[in-house]
C-alpha cells in the first residue's frame, strides 16, 4: 500500500471526467481500475489516496499514469483571475489530472464514444474486454480482462462486434484494427509527432474525425495543447468566449483548461 497527499487530485473527479471508462467506484471512497494490463484498487480520504500496489509497481506505473509529477496546482495558479468562470471550474475540478493511457485503448474507447453516453460506453467496453480480452488474476485473486490487442479485434467479425453493443461504430472498430495490424498506420510513430502532424495521421483511420482525434491526442499521446470541442465545450465556448478561448495564454496546457471547463459544464452547467 503507497499513501501520497495531494489537494489536486480526485479519484471521483478522474472517475467521471469522461477520459477512462474502465474505473469505478467500487465501494465507498474506493475505485477500481483496470489499465496497461493491470488491476488497481485505491481509496481516497480527503487529500490522502492509498494505492493498494506495492511501491515499485506505484513508481514504475501508478505515478506515470496518473501523471503524479506534474505540477497542477501551478497550472491553475496561472489562469488569469479575471476569467471567473475558467477561475471557478478550475476550483471545481481541481482534483482531475490528465491519465497517461493506453493508446489503443484509448482509440477503441473514443470510436465508440461517439453518439453515446458514458454508462453505455462502458458497457459496451466490458463486452468488449470480456469478449477479446485476455482474463487475468490480479496478485490478490481479482480476476479481470486485459483490452483486447488489434490483432483480436480484427479478427472478429462485424457482426459479433455490434453484439457488444457497438451499432454503426463496429465496422469502425474493425476497419481502425485492420489498419493497425496491416500497418497502415503505426502507433508507435504517433509519439514522435507534434500535435499537428499527430492529429492529421489520426484522422486517416475509419471513424475518427477531429473531436475524437483531439480526444486520442490529449488523453493518450498527452499532447496538452489539444483542445476537444464537444457539445458542452461548444456551449461554453459560445457563452463565455465568443471572441474565442485565448489559446495564445495558455498554449501547452489549453488541454488541461479544456477538461476543468468540460467537467464543470457537465457536473454544474
Amino acid at each position: 500500500m503507497i499513501t501520497i497527499q495531494s489537494e489536486n487530485f480526485s479519484m471521483a473527479q478522474i472517475c467521471a471526467s469522461g477520459q477512462n471508462f474502465r474505473m469505478e467506484e467500487c465501494g465507498d471512497n474506493r475505485y477500481c481500475l483496470v489499465a496497461l494490463g493491470r488491476y488497481l484498487e485505491a481509496v481516497q480520504e480527503g487529500s490522502s489516496i492509498s494505492f493498494d500496489c506495492s511501491p515499485e509497481e506505484f513508481d514504475s506505473v501508478w505515478k506515470t499514469y496518473f501523471d503524479l509529477e506534474t505540477d497542477y496546482a501551478a497550472i491553475i495558479s496561472g489562469i488569469d483571475q479575471t476569467d471567473k468562470y475558467l477561475t471557478a471550474a478550475a476550483e471545481y475540478g481541481k482534483g482531475i489530472r490528465i491519465l497517461r493511457q493506453d493508446l489503443w485503448e484509448v482509440i477503441v474507447s473514443f470510436l465508440i464514444s461517439q453518439q453515446n453516453n458514458i454508462k453505455r460506453i462502458r458497457r459496451c467496453i466490458r463486452l468488449l474486454c470480456e469478449n477479446y480480452g485476455e482474463k487475468r488474476t490480479s496478485q490478490k485473486g481479482v480476476a479481470y480482462f486485459d483490452f483486447p490487442t488489434p490483432y483480436s479485434l480484427a479478427k472478429a467479425q462485424v457482426e459479433d462486434l455490434y453484439a457488444c453493443g457497438l451499432g454503426y461504430r463496429s465496422r469502425y472498430l474493425y476497419e481502425t484494427a485492420n489498419s493497425v495490424v496491416h500497418d497502415e498506420i503505426n502507433l508507435d510513430k504517433l509519439w514522435e509527432l507534434d500535435y499537428d502532424a499527430a492529429k492529421k495521421e489520426l484522422v486517416k483511420l475509419c471513424g475518427i474525425g477531429t473531436k475524437v482525434a483531439d480526444c486520442i491526442c490529449l488523453c493518450a499521446l498527452h499532447k496538452t495543447d489539444a483542445f476537444p470541442k464537444d457539445t458542452h465545450i461548444n456551449k461554453v465556448l459560445s457563452a463565455q468566449y465568443p471572441d474565442g478561448f485565448p489559446f495564445e495564454k495558455y498554449g501547452q496546457n489549453s488541454g488541461i483548461l479544456q477538461q476543468y471547463l468540460f467537467y464543470y459544464h457537465l457536473m454544474v452547467r
